[in-house]
């Protein structure tokens, strides 16, 4: 409570003493004036009253340099019982939703000059002269209202004008605490011109104590001052930030709010004031009022069950947002001068409220679908024709105000984090399908699923696809360079799946059983689902992010091979055991491995007809080439001779096998048809009747197949029978001749292909095939036993 004692306090004691002199005389007169009073438009209740329309704002609260008869009348009515009562600390009432009864309390403050003027007039004239006067202005007054009745409306949605006219100061000014009380009842007004008249008198004694060694009662006063300064600036502050919620209420007190702070500024070099901008405060208080609503907006818990919360909180937002800023534009915006930009400030400090709350919001947002709403909203909908878009807020909200001005740092941030999310909402959702793959198919061997094409077919690439789809979408949807982030992102992920797939794959197919066709569909279904995934990745992302399309597809080829060789891996274990019964005296008389042979086959067959082209014809062609080796590989391997003419039969059993292992394979699509005579070039040499003959059968051999050496020619003479003789030597020499000759004028297609070249061919020894070359050429001098095959094998009777 301010120590400083005003002298109005003697002066209304002396009034008091002067009031019971004279109470029998007012007393008529008061009720004479309470009768114009009830009549006055300004009273509640009143005729003028009735027809003032209450949407129409006053013209009186910021009309500069008006002073009210009835602010006389007050003064003058204000006895000793009214005292009384203020003594007794009653609040003083005055509505807060009728401008006119707010005036009119305001007036009564004011009494303190006209009971000072009373009292120097004489008894008998005072109160005639002052009912006449009364009356009379308060009648133009009146007339002055219902003409501003039907005036007013016009200019309702205009802002104050610029310019005003300070009223008159008060002589004496209340003290300390009726100052404080005045501010804290919101009566601004007039606090402020008595807080104005108690500066103006600290300066005078400021000057007329500058030469005096007195300074403990004008730091007195100059304490007061600035509690009062600084009480006026938070009552100020407190209107301001809650005016878009109560705009009715705070709309007349607005006006006295800029009034005071345009007149501050201008005493702001003025000693007795507080430091600091009144603009700037003002500007403090919108900023504190627009934090305070943004930060009200209601906003639920993030759990999993709410998982809308973000949205709805944006959206929520959104409409409070462009609501208030209506109430800025249509109500608010009248109660300032134009020099205060209202709109505009509003519109800035929204902005930076905003920009703070959403940095809160991007601490609680942890999933992709919160963050994309956090980045939908912003770079859309805030701008959007829903909140700062708004054809409501045209034509004040140009195209540059309405964007929301974030930090980069805070944009790319959540850039950043929307790509990481999504890369491990990705990576979380394949180790999710790797576990469904597990508990839905290979675990319960469930068979996989065919198309019409009578392809093995799985959703297994269609979610992947879905979901990297999905990301890349809702990233398109907030801006191209998002996307092509997330697409980046994703694919970088992508493209450390497929050694996790082939990884846990593998380790299942091992704890299986081996010759479990049911893997084999397995691998045909995933080449088929792999490989749709990367033609889909190229054709949909290549464009956008060619690096990571490049990297991933070959992740995916390197998949694709691996199963495609595990597929053919899986067919040659399960032929390995009957190939290697074949050219042996059980073959021959037992068909028994041929069949198993050529029943693995035609599943693999199947295998093959249900994958997509290519991958079945080269699954197809490399376990061609296998079969045709190792089953031409047995008679290398000297494991049977043919006698008492058993080669002819041998040699139509080769044949024959040969010709149906060729139509399995060509039905599978194998490119490797040139394998196909083989068997009857074959047939040809173990087959004939006449040995003398067989040097007539090489040519045609050694064409198509240029890596038949003389070892691989001894081992079928030596399975047909024929192990030794001056006719076996003629036709190993022959055969030399011929490869000199095929050397020389084959193509490059005939170099590329190998059957022989890799088959060791191991041939049984006699006392003559022991002979030294030496011997041999000079036994027979025309022959070339130096010659070596093309594949750098000796000759097979060496």
């Amino acid at each position: 409570m301010p120590q400083v004692m005003d002298t109005s306090t003697q002066i209304q004691h002396d009034d008091e003493e002067t009031t019971k002199k004279t109470s029998g005389v007012l007393e008529t007169f008061r009720n004479s004036i309470r009768l114009v009073a009830q009549k006055s438009p300004l009273t509640p209740g009143s005729r003028g009253s009735k027809n003032q329309s209450p949407s129409t704002p006053s013209k009186a609260p910021h009309s500069p340099g008006v002073t009210s008869p009835l602010r006389s009348v007050a003064v003058l009515f204000h006895t000793k019982d009214h005292d009384d009562e203020s003594q007794k600390g009653r609040p003083v009432m005055r509505s807060r939703t009728e401008p006119n009864m707010a005036r009119l309390d305001s007036l009564l403050k004011k009494g303190a000059s006209i009971r000072r003027s009373l009292r120097f007039s004489s008894k008998k004239d005072k109160p005639q002269d002052a009912f006449l006067a009364v009356r009379d202005e308060a009648e133009e007054e009146g007339e002055d209202g219902e003409e501003g009745e039907d005036g007013e409306e016009g200019e309702a949605w205009e802002e104050m004008e610029e310019t005003y006219t300070l009223p008159e100061l008060p002589h004496i000014p209340l003290s300390v605490m009726q100052i404080n009380k005045l501010i804290e009842m919101e009566v601004l007004e007039e606090a402020h011109l008595h807080l104005l008249a108690l500066r103006a008198e600290f300066q005078r004694e400021r000057l007329r104590l500058a030469q005096e060694d007195s300074p403990v009662e004008l730091a007195k006063k100059e304490k007061d001052l600035i509690l009062l300064y600084a009480d006026l600036r938070l009552k100020m502050a407190s209107i301001v930030r809650t005016s878009v919620s109560l705009p009715a209420r705070n709309e007349g007190l607005l006006v006295h709010v800029a009034r005071i702070v345009q007149e501050e500024d201008k005493r702001a070099r003025e000693p007795g004031g507080l430091q600091g901008s009144w603009m700037d405060a003002w500007r403090e208080a919108v900023d504190r009022g627009t934090r305070d609503k943004v930060e009200g907006v209601h906003l639920e818990p993030s759990n999993d069950s709410n998982a809308s919360w973000l949205a709805v909180h944006l959206g929520l937002l959104g409409k409070a947002l462009l609501e208030d800023l209506e109430k800025v534009k249509n109500e608010l915006r009248r109660s300032y001068p134009p020099s205060f930009r209202v709109f505009a400030t509003y519109v800035r400090s929204y902005h930076a409220a905003v920009g703070r709350h959403l940095r809160t919001l991007e601490g609680r947002a942890t999933r992709l679908k919160d963050l994309y709403a956090l980045l939908d909203w912003i770079v859309h909908r805030y701008r959007g024709e829903r909140i700062m878009g708004s054809a409501a807020l045209e034509p004040d909200m140009s195209a540059a105000d309405a964007d929301l001005r974030v930090d980069d740092d805070f944009l790319r941030r959540l850039r950043t984090k929307f790509c990481n999310t999504a890369k491990e909402d990705l990576r979380a959702s394949l180790d999710r399908l790797l576990e469904l793959e597990n508990e839905e198919m290979w675990s319960v061997g469930k068979r996989p699923d065919t198309d019409a094409d009578r392809l093995f077919t799985s959703v297994f690439h269609v979610d992947i696809c879905t979901k990297v789809r999905g990301n890349a979408v809702n990233a398109a949807h907030v801006d191209g360079e998002l996307e092509r982030d997330v697409i980046a992102s994703c694919l970088g992920e992508l493209k450390d799946f497929p050694k996790r797939f082939d990884s846990e794959f593998r380790r299942r197919c091992s704890s299986a059983r081996a010759d479990d066709p049911l893997w084999s569909e397995y691998r045909v279904t995933y080449v088929n689902c792999f490989s749709a995934l990367r033609v889909h990745t190229e054709e949909s992302y290549r464009r956008s992010s060619p690096l990571a399309v490049a990297a991933l597809g070959e992740e995916l080829s390197r998949l694709v091979l691996s199963l495609r060789d595990g597929l053919r891996e899986q067919f040659e274990e399960d032929v390995k055991p009957y190939l290697r019964r074949m050219m042996t005296r059980n073959w021959l008389t037992n068909d028994d491995d041929f069949n198993r042979l050529y029943a693995r086959a035609e599943l693999l067959a199947q295998h093959c007809a249900a994958a997509r082209p290519p991958h079945g014809q080269e699954v197809a062609s490399r376990a061609h080439y296998h079969v045709l080796k190792e089953y031409v590989g047995q008679l290398m391997k000297n494991k049977y001779s043919c006698k008492n003419r058993k080669h002819d039969k041998a040699a139509g059993k080769i044949r024959a096998q040969c010709s149906k292992l060729a139509d399995v394979f060509q039905r599978m699509g194998s490119q490797e048809d040139w394998l196909d005579p083989v068997g009857e070039r074959l047939s040809d040499i173990v087959g004939q009747k006449n040995k003398n003959h067989i040097k007539e059968h090489l040519q045609p051999l050694l064409e198509q197949y240029p890596d038949f050496s003389s070892r691989h020619l001894a081992a079928v003479l030596a399975f047909r029978g024929l192990m030794r003789g001056r006719e076996h030597r003629r036709i190993l020499r022959r055969l030399e001749q011929l490869r000199k000759t095929t050397a020389a004028t084959s193509d490059d297609d005939g170099r590329e292909r190998s059957l022989f070249g890799g088959t060791e061919a191991a041939v049984r020894t006699d006392c003559l095939s022991d002979v030294s070359v030496f011997c041999f050429s000079f036994v027979f001098p025309g022959d070339d036993l130096r010659s070596r095959s093309a594949a750098g094998s000796s000759p097979s009777w060496k």
